[in-house]
């Protein structure tokens, strides 16, 4: 027998699986809530988070039904299969609420968001710069001969992604619109 004790083809864990097998895995999910667009919902809403403990990773919201008074808010937040079920039950709780639809579970969904990234630099930074934004498919809406703020969407991974590859490059600002999102099909 081996000094592991573990038999071929068993179901046994690996050694080398450093791995918590009993503990819950975080998952990330966006949430899409309609809410009355009225004074003071969205600071319910958010309530609900900071009360309890929850974080918000993004959060965006906009009126989406102007005649029916209706917002949309989109939040990205973290939890544990048992937190991500407690959050969408208290939303659904809440009086101004009227749907929560969490896009993460109802199946394939877009989503995007909108960044601006101030790039400072010169001669070959600032070359491989727009080398790079080219490649990402980042639009330049601003330039000085010192800088440059670079426009893109994308989903938040690729905008990280080009945000650390300006880091060294001369990354000096960025802003962020948050995650919009919608549920793929009809």
């Amino acid at each position: 027998m081996s000094p592991l004790n573990i038999k071929q083809g068993s179901s046994s864990h690996s050694a080398y699986d450093l791995r918590d097998p009993h503990a819950e895995v975080i998952e990330s999910h966006t949430l899409a809530v309609i809410v009355d667009n009225e004074s003071g919902v969205l600071a319910r809403v958010i309530g609900l988070f900071s009360g309890r403990g929850y974080n918000i990773d993004s959060l965006t919201v906009a009126e989406i039904d102007h005649l029916g008074h209706r917002s949309r808010i989109t939040v990205v937040t973290r939890g544990t299969p048992q937190v991500i079920a407690q959050i969408k039950a208290q939303l659904e709780r809440m009086v101004p609420v009227h749907e929560v639809h969490d896009l993460t579970e109802e199946g394939p969904a877009v989503q995007r968001e909108l960044a601006l990234l101030k790039v400072a630099g010169k001669g070959e930074n600032r070359i491989e710069a727009l080398r790079l934004a080219e490649i990402f498919r980042a639009n330049v809406v601003d330039s000085t001969l010192e800088s440059f703020v670079f426009e893109m969407t994308g989903t938040p991974e690729k905008i990280d992604a080009f945000a650390e590859l300006m880091r060294p490059l001369g990354l000096r600002e960025i802003a962020r619109t948050g995650v919009a999102a919608l549920a793929r099909g009809a």
